[in-house]
C-alpha cells in the first residue's frame, strides 16, 4: 500500500494544479484519474473547443478580407480537418500535464478512485483490479458533467451533450442548442459559421443568463445578425430521435426540427461513488460542503473545484487548488475573492465580465455608477476594423470602488484582466483613470468607460 502526503482525485484544472503545487512544496503528491490527464477542460472542454472556436474566426475573417484589400477567393472548410487539429491541441495539452507530473514527480494512478476509509483511497483499474492507497490528505477533484433531464437524454449520435459534440467530424446541416450558457453560446457561434443553421433555444429570459442584461442583448442582437434563430423564455418538453435528426417539442408545443441537438442545459458535479456517504463527508444540493480551506467535514478529507460549488469554471478550481494545498503545507495564502472570478464567453465577439450586474446592484440597494464606452469610438478597433460592442463598468457612487465589469467585443476576454487586478487590489476607479494605458490599444477603451463614469473623458 503506496504511502502519500496528499493524493488527489481527479487531474482536471484543480486536481492537477493541486497536485503539482503539492509536489513543488516538497509534498509527496500522487493522482488518481480514470481517463486522460487535464480532465475535462484540456481534453474535451475550455483548450480543444477554443481551436474549434479560432477556426471559425478565421472562416468569419477570411469572408471578410475583401474589406482589408486582401481577395482570396471562395471560402471553404475542411471540417474533419479543422476536428483534427483541435483533437491535436487537446493531445498536447494532455502531454503537457504528464510532462509537469514526471518532472515535480507526481505519482500518476491510472483507475478510478474511492474512499474506503479517512486517509485510505481505493483504486479501481480499467481491467477491474484494484488496489488501494493511504495519503495524510486526500483532496476531491472530479470535476463535473453534462446535465440531463427526463425526457431530455443523450443518445451519442444526434442527440450530443458536448463531450460527442466537440469530436463530431462529420458537419450537420442544422442543429438545435439547448441552453444558451457559455457553452451553448460557444457551439451555437462554431457552428454557424461552419455554415450550419442553427436554433438556439433558451428558458431564461436572455441569452447568457448570468451576464448583465445590456450585454446579453448585445450578443443576442449579433447572434441573429449572423443568422442564428434564437428563442427565449422557452422550455424544452422533450428531445426525441426522428429518422436520421432529432426533434424538440417545446413547453408550448412548438416543434422544432434538426439533424443535431445540443444538451447545453447546464453541469452536475461528480460526487458519486467516492465512498462520500460511508465516511459521513456532508454534501448539500449536489455538492461537497467545504470551508474557505476546502475542508471538508471529515479530517484529511478536501474538495476544490466544480464539486464544490459554484461558479464552475476551470480558473476557478485552480485558484482553490493552490488555496488548498499551500494551506495544507503550511502557509499562508488569503481567501478565495468570489468576487473577482473572471468570466467569459468565446464566441466572437466575445463577453466577458467580472464582479456583479446592474440587476444585482439594483437589488442590492447599492448606489452605483454606469459608465460605457463603445469600440468603435476607440482607435485601435476602428483600425482593426473589430468596432461592436462595447465595456460597461458599474463605480460605487460613494468611494468609487470598481463594482463591476462587463465587456462584449473582439477578444473581449483578453481585456478583463486588468480590470480584475485593479478590483482585486482595491484600486479604486480616480487611480484606474490616472494609469496611463498604451495607445494605441483596444483596452483604452476600459479605462475610457471608467473616465465615463466620472464624468472625466475626454477621447475623440
Amino acid at each position: 500500500m503506496a504511502q502519500f502526503d496528499v493524493l488527489v482525485i481527479g487531474s482536471g484544472p484543480g486536481g492537477y494544479v493541486a497536485a503539482i503545487r503539492a509536489a513543488q512544496l516538497g509534498l509527496s503528491a500522487a493522482c488518481v484519474e480514470k481517463d486522460r490527464l487535464g480532465g475535462v477542460c484540456l481534453n474535451w472542454g475550455c483548450i480543444p473547443s477554443k481551436a474549434l472556436l479560432k477556426s471559425a474566426e478565421y472562416a468569419q475573417t477570411a469572408r471578410h478580407l475583401s474589406e482589408y484589400g486582401v481577395n482570396v477567393g471562395e471560402v471553404t472548410v475542411d471540417f474533419p480537418k479543422v476536428i483534427k487539429r483541435s483533437r491535436g491541441v487537446a493531445d498536447r495539452s494532455e502531454k503537457g500535464v504528464k510532462f509537469l507530473f514526471k518532472k515535480y514527480g507526481v505519482t500518476s494512478i491510472s483507475g478510478t478512485g474511492r474512499l474506503v476509509a479517512a486517509g485510505e483511497v481505493e483504486v479501481t483499474a480499467a481491467d477491474g483490479k484494484t488496489e488501494r492507497h493511504q495519503a495524510k490528505h486526500v483532496i476531491i477533484a472530479t470535476g463535473a458533467r453534462s446535465r440531463t433531464f427526463p425526457g431530455l437524454a443523450p443518445d451519442g449520435e444526434r442527440i450530443l451533450t458536448s463531450r460527442e459534440a466537440i469530436v463530431l467530424d462529420k458537419l450537420p446541416a442544422s442543429a438545435i442548442v439547448l441552453g444558451a450558457g457559455a457553452i451553448g453560446l460557444e457551439f451555437a457561434w462554431f457552428w454557424r459559421q461552419m455554415g450550419v443553421n442553427v436554433t438556439l433555444v433558451e428558458g431564461a429570459a436572455q441569452v447568457a443568463p448570468v451576464e448583465d442584461a445590456e450585454l446579453a442583448d448585445a450578443l443576442a442582437r449579433h447572434f441573429t445578425k449572423e443568422g442564428v434563430q434564437i428563442k427565449t423564455g422557452a422550455f424544452c418538453d422533450r428531445v426525441e430521435r426522428v429518422g436520421d435528426g432529432t426533434r424538440v417539442t417545446l413547453k408550448d408545443g412548438t416543434a422544432l426540427e434538426a439533424d443535431i441537438t445540443l444538451l447545453a442545459l447546464g453541469v452536475a458535479a461528480n460526487i458519486e461513488d467516492l465512498g462520500l456517504e460511508q465516511l459521513g463527508v456532508a454534501t448539500n444540493r449536489g455538492f461537497i460542503v467545504v470551508d474557505r480551506s476546502y475542508r471538508t467535514n471529515v479530517p484529511g478529507v478536501y474538495a476544490i473545484g466544480d464539486v464544490a460549488g459554484p461558479p464552475m469554471l476551470a480558473h476557478k478550481a485552480s485558484a482553490e487548488a493552490h488555496i488548498c494545498v499551500e494551506r495544507i503545507a503550511g502557509r499562508h495564502v488569503p481567501d478565495l475573492d468570489r468576487d473577482t472570478i473572471p468570466a467569459g464567453t468565446y464566441c466572437q465577439p466575445q463577453i466577458a465580465s467580472v464582479g456583479r450586474t446592474e440587476a444585482a446592484l439594483k437589488a442590492a440597494g447599492v448606489e452605483y455608477k454606469v459608465g460605457r464606452f463603445p469600440f468603435a469610438a476607440n482607435g485601435k478597433s476602428r483600425g482593426t476594423g473589430h468596432t461592436e460592442g462595447f465595456v460597461k463598468v458599474l463605480i460605487g457612487a460613494k468611494y468609487g470602488e470598481i463594482l463591476g465589469a462587463h465587456i462584449f467585443g473582439y477578444d473581449a476576454t483578453e481585456l478583463l484582466a486588468n480590470v480584475v487586478m485593479a478590483k482585486s487590489g482595491e484600486v479604486d476607479a480616480e487611480t484606474f483613470v490616472h494609469t496611463i494605458h498604451n495607445h494605441p490599444t483596444a483596452g483604452e477603451a476600459v479605462m475610457e468607460a471608467v473616465a465615463e463614469a466620472l464624468g472625466v473623458s475626454v477621447h475623440i
